[in-house]
C-alpha cells in the first residue's frame, strides 16, 4: 500500500509548488522568470503529475535549482540537511545569549544618563521649594 508521503514524491508538480514557495516566488513571478507564462499556467504545471524533461529543466532553472535537485526533491531530506547543518555549525543558544550580553550595551548607558539628569532636576526642584 502506498503512503502519502511516496504518492507526493512521485508527483512532480508538487515538488515545483515546494521549491518554488520556499524560494519565496508567487506563482506570477515564476510565469514571469519562465518567460512570461500567466500564474494559471503555473497552477496547472503545479497540478501536472508528470512534466516533460525538457520543461523541468527550464522550470529548474526559473527556481534556481538543478534539475536533479528538483526532480529528486523530497522534504524530508530538506529537513534532515537543515538539521545536521545547525547542529554542526556548532552555534547553540547559550553560545548567541553570551555574546548578547558580552556587548556593549547602549541602553544601560542611557538609563545611568536619565538617572543622573533626574537627580539633577530633582535637587533643582527641592531649592526651588525652600525658596
Amino acid at each position: 500500500m502506498e503512503t502519502i508521503t511516496n504518492i507526493l514524491s512521485l508527483h512532480i508538480g508538487r515538488k515545483v509548488e515546494r521549491v518554488r514557495k520556499l524560494r519565496g516566488l508567487t506563482q506570477g513571478q515564476l510565469g514571469e522568470r519562465l518567460g512570461g507564462i500567466s500564474k494559471q499556467a503555473v497552477s496547472k504545471i503545479e497540478q501536472s503529475e508528470d512534466i516533460d524533461d525538457n520543461r523541468l529543466k527550464d522550470i529548474a532553472e526559473a527556481l534556481d535549482v538543478t534539475f536533479d535537485g528538483l526532480k529528486s526533491f523530497n522534504e524530508e531530506r530538506v529537513l534532515y540537511n537543515t538539521i545536521n547543518f545547525y547542529e554542526n555549525s556548532g552555534v547553540t543558544a547559550t553560545s548567541i545569549s553570551a555574546n548578547v550580553e558580552n556587548i556593549n550595551n547602549p541602553l544601560e548607558k542611557t538609563i545611568e544618563l536619565y538617572e543622573r539628569l533626574l537627580a539633577i532636576e530633582r535637587q533643582k526642584f527641592e531649592e526651588s521649594q525652600k525658596k
